[in-house]
């Protein structure tokens, strides 16, 4: 999958999460793209079997298109917190995260999730 069409499947999955659905309209908006950019790429999620849209209705994840979204929020989310536990500012860490969440490799980001984890604790443990 491409790098935007995971940002779209992300999108969508979060503004399901926070609205209880994702219309186009909406992931323009969060993406900063124009309708016909989503358009395209509902399409070819729809073809690849991530989401389901009735004509001009809400796009709703499948199975597939749910556990694949989890699963790029996730590096995302760990992704960010190792930038934040390297004191980056929060708006480094997010735009960085969203760039970096397409291109480690699960080796990679096993040693993170693994430096993350301790350094975490370690901090709990020193207040």
């Amino acid at each position: 999958m491409t790098n935007s069409l995971e940002d779209y499947l992300e999108t969508i999955y979060l503004l399901a999460q926070t609205n209880g659905s994702a219309r186009v309209r909406d992931v323009a908006q969060a993406l900063h793209v124009k309708m016909p950019s989503v358009i395209k790429a509902v399409l070819e999620l729809k073809k690849r079997g991530y989401v389901t849209q009735e004509p001009y209705g809400a796009v709703d994840l499948t199975e597939a298109g749910t556990h694949a979204a989890s699963e790029i929020l996730g590096r995302h989310t760990l992704l960010k917190e190792f930038l934040t536990l390297l004191k980056v500012s929060d708006e480094t860490a997010e735009k960085d995260a969203c760039a970096m969440e397409h291109f480690l490799s699960p080796e990679t980001l096993t040693r993170i999730a693994d430096f993350v984890k301790t350094h975490t604790r370690k901090r709990r443990v020193a207040r």
